[in-house]
């Protein structure tokens, strides 16, 4: 149509926000010029906020993604995004313009509702999930969430079994740590203990996702897109775990080993063991 946005000073402090209204899943983004003028904008950054507060880079290719924009006032340049924005805020910051003319979009968004299940945790708090033993599988475990938090230390998830062995998930100064300790060192003398970290300033309150994958002794552990992989020479596939795991934070303190023991406070969001939807069935029970 007519018309389009113009700030009234063309220069690299401006940007045009758009609230979404919910949190929406956006895959494109489409730019014009400004209507019957020369204003367009030839090149911009994409951020994109939860809150309208602190704000995130789009980002591609591990580093800050420049947009192309427009080479004249009318022409669409449509740009598919490598991978989703999940996000209510965004920002189309113009980096350079027409030199011509001055500042000036028309944009559009594409996307859909993004539906999610979230849990929020006050650090006094944790999520119990009793396994059935039918559906227990030796060879293979799935874990899968996103969080976020402004705290830098907390429990995500906490696993046990009788003899000592245990499997901690846990938030220590932004990174994130999975402990798997195998208790009793006679039976498991070599590799009693491993201790991965992953990540850093965690504690951004921006959504992280985690994924652990165990089959057989081979474990995958992935956040934010990095992965780690590792054997755990055999061990790990006789870990004696009990039928319950905890999010969140560890129900018995002191139970096992030397951990901080601080509870996580922040939010996860669509929690999966081996694809059963952790938050659905809590909020269903």
């Amino acid at each position: 149509g007519a018309g389009g946005w113009s700030p009234l000073v063309s220069n690299k402090y401006q940007w045009l926000q758009i609230d979404l209204g919910e949190r929406t899943e956006i895959t494109a983004v489409a730019t014009q010029g400004g209507y019957g003028s020369s204003d367009w904008v030839t090149s911009y950054l994409l951020m994109f906020s939860d809150s309208g507060r602190n704000w995130k880079q789009y980002r591609q290719e591990e580093s800050i993604w420049a947009f192309s924009g427009n080479t004249n006032a009318d022409s669409v340049v449509y740009y598919k995004l490598q991978h989703s924005i999940k996000a209510r805020f965004l920002r189309f910051v113009p980096l350079d313009w027409n030199p011509n003319g001055r500042i000036g979009m028309r944009i559009e968004v594409y996307g859909c509702t993004y539906r999610s299940e979230v849990v929020g945790f006050d650090g006094k708090s944790c999520l119990i999930y009793t396994l059935n033993k039918k559906l227990i599988n030796a060879v293979k475990d799935v874990i899968s969430l996103k969080f976020k938090t402004m705290q830098s230390d907390g429990i995500l998830l906490h696993r046990e079994g009788q003899n000592g062995d245990h499997f901690t998930m846990e938030l220590t100064k932004g990174k994130l740590s999975l402990l798997i300790n195998l208790g009793d060192t006679k039976t498991h003398p070599s590799n009693a203990q491993i201790n991965i970290t992953l990540g850093s300033l965690l504690d951004d309150q921006h959504w992280h996702s985690v994924l652990i994958e165990h089959f057989n002794n081979q474990v995958n552990f992935t956040v934010d897109k990095h992965t780690h992989h590792f054997h755990a020479k055999g061990e790990f596939s006789y870990l004696d775990l009990d039928y319950e795991i905890s999010f969140g934070g560890i129900p018995v303190p002191g139970k096992s080993g030397t951990l901080s023991r601080r509870n996580f406070h922040g939010c996860f969001e669509n929690i999966y063991y081996n694809g059963v939807n952790i938050i659905d069935l809590a909020r269903r029970h």
